[in-house]
């Protein structure tokens, strides 16, 4: 499932090829019969909240957003939802976001989705919405939920969220106050959208690992101070993968230390040779069985609010924000300095 970091790259994305033009909408498959309503509407904005994505439209370009005919797509991509993108030289920044990784007409036509007849590029036949612009379109194909709805239904979708570390109006104060207060372990937590929202299971697991804290330690047995020093950690991180596309949380120090995974977990621009491999970029995340890449204790996993989450036994023991190693190398891992000068994909 998409992480929160790259629903704020699908928004940045829409915000440069599409907003502030009208377009054409549609649904090939047939799913979403609500864009006959929206066809040949302006697409006013793109915002990300999390997990979730809205996109703004109205009849012409000079209505106000909170205007009540504003009409806003919701999209949610879950498990196996994808955005992909055609058009001309420059339209498409990325050529797709999301569980699949088949660009536009691959399967219909041996055709490069970046030339100039990416016009006559046909839907796949599970498109569930089409956005055609004057120079490129978005296919969505697989998302858990895509709806029309008014400013109400947005707002409401919104107010159910905690605190999305990606945004400016997000309140840290709002998660650190639902961590502390409850007896649930922090790693169920982490994963309910409700105290934060945009954490995925790769996140969730290397934040435990780099406070060094058991997934299963309650809330309420944690310090405020470290908790907020969660919230500093996922900051840090979510924007650096916003603006690479990946998800990388080793310290450089770290990542040639046995450089495995157990499982293939694709991220943008595994094929450029200039970005962290995907072997060397979680501590955690996808090595159980394999050893800890600092003390050599076995990875372990155990299915914990629905996902299977993956923990250092020996490592994660800490109650406190700053464990023994941590004060042993005061620059690993809340210095993020090399953190973001790592190479990847262009924004």
């Amino acid at each position: 499932m998409p992480e929160g970091h790259t629903v704020h790259r699908l928004a940045e994305a829409f915000g440069h090829g599409l907003v502030g033009q009208r377009v054409h909408t549609s649904s090939p498959q047939g799913r979403f019969s609500e864009a006959a309503q929206i066809d040949r509407m302006v697409l006013l904005g793109a915002e990300a909240v999390g997990k979730h994505l809205f996109l703004a439209f109205a009849p012409s370009a000079d209505v106000d957003l909170d205007a009540p005919v504003v009409r806003f797509v919701h999209v949610h991509l879950g498990l196996y939802g994808s955005w992909t993108f055609a058009g001309e030289p420059g339209f498409a920044r990325m050529h797709a976001i999301g569980a699949p990784r088949v660009r536009v007409g691959e399967q219909e036509r041996s055709l490069d989705a970046g030339t100039a007849d990416w016009q006559y590029l046909l839907p796949r036949p599970t498109t569930r919405l089409r956005i055609q612009g004057p120079c490129g379109l978005a296919d969505l194909t697989g998302p858990t939920a895509c709806t029309l709805l008014d400013g109400a239904g947005r707002q409401a979708i919104i107010d159910r969220l905690g605190p999305d570390p990606l945004r400016a109006d997000a309140d840290p104060e709002q998660f650190v106050s639902r961590v502390v207060g409850s007896r649930s372990g922090i790693g169920t937590m982490l994963m309910n959208q409700e105290v934060v929202a945009g954490i995925g299971n790769i996140y969730r697991a290397e934040l435990l690992f780099r406070a060094r804290l058991d997934p299963f330690v309650p809330g309420k047995a944690l310090s405020r101070s470290m908790v907020e020093g969660i919230w500093e950690d996922l900051v840090a991180l979510m924007h650096y993968g916003a603006r690479t596309g990946r998800i990388v949380t080793t310290q450089p120090e770290h990542r040639l230390l046995d450089p495995r995974i157990m499982e293939r977990t694709r991220q943008n621009g595994d094929e450029d040779p200039t970005v962290v491999p995907r072997e060397q970029s979680f501590y955690v995340y996808h090595r159980h069985t394999l050893p800890c890449r600092l003390c050599g204790t076995v990875v372990r996993s155990q299915e914990l609010a629905g996902r299977t989450v993956y923990w250092c036994p020996r490592c994660q023991t800490a109650r406190t924000r700053r464990a023994a190693w941590i004060r042993e190398n005061p620059a690993a891992p809340w210095a993020y300095a090399d953190l973001h000068d790592l190479p990847g994909p262009a924004a």
